[in-house]
């Protein structure tokens, strides 16, 4: 990755979904938290069925999965964004509590 526009290193533990792993499922929803500084990317099922689907992996590889989400490297903490389709533009808005 020679263009890395993240604050934060590939190598940032982030959450996503088994099915956005394994490429059954597109990122449909990425958060950036408030509290921690977290990632989020969960798909269009709008996050995991159950804790067993949950999955931890590096941001690089969720870069490497879906390059659109270099898009989102400025998401301030506290947003998210979302997208209708795989092929669809970000939409961002500041989460509320």
């Amino acid at each position: 990755m020679t263009d890395w526009s993240f604050p934060d290193p590939p190598n940032l533990a982030v959450i996503t979904t088994s099915t956005v792993v394994n490429g059954d499922d597109w990122i449909a929803f990425v958060s950036h938290d408030a509290e921690d500084g977290g990632w989020q990317f969960l798909n269009s099922e709008s996050g995991p069925r159950n804790a067993a689907d949950g999955r931890v992996v590096g941001l690089g590889e969720i870069v490497q999965l879906d390059a659109s989400i270099m898009e989102l490297a400025d998401l301030p903490l506290g947003w998210h964004a979302w997208r209708d389709s795989s092929g669809s533009p970000w939409k961002r808005a500041k989460t509320t509590a």
